[in-house]
């Protein structure tokens, strides 16, 4: 599981009181619920849209873990270019396969990229 990665730095964290501990232990169960809520999500929409997404070894699959699709979102960058007085926003590395999964996780995480 994931929040047993290194990455994840729970080792990092040091609480004695009870209701700090408890209240970190609120939030990973809020993290994990949705967590669990995008993955399903994305796992259905892909079947019902007969689509695939490539998994670590290149291989079509439309069981992906969020893990991998956080992963394969690691490079997204968002530019701020400044012309003729005002800023555009642009968002960079973007592939079309990026593109699909947000497509498929709706309008509201779509929007964030457009």
């Amino acid at each position: 599981m994931f929040l047993k990665d290194k990455r994840f730095h729970v080792s990092e964290v040091y609480l004695k009181k009870e209701s700090r501990i408890e209240a970190l232990s609120v939030i990973m169960v809020l993290y994990l619920f949705l967590y669990s809520i995008a993955q399903w999500k994305l796992r259905s929409r892909l079947k019902e849209t007969d689509k695939f997404v490539q998994n670590q070894v290149k291989k079509a699959t439309q069981c992906p873990t969020m893990k991998w699709v956080f992963f394969l979102f690691r490079r997204i960058t968002e530019l701020a270019i400044p012309v003729d007085g005002t800023v555009e926003k642009r968002v960079v590395n973007m592939t079309d396969e990026l593109w699909d999964i947000l497509s498929l996780m709706g309008e509201e995480c779509e929007k964030y990229y457009v």
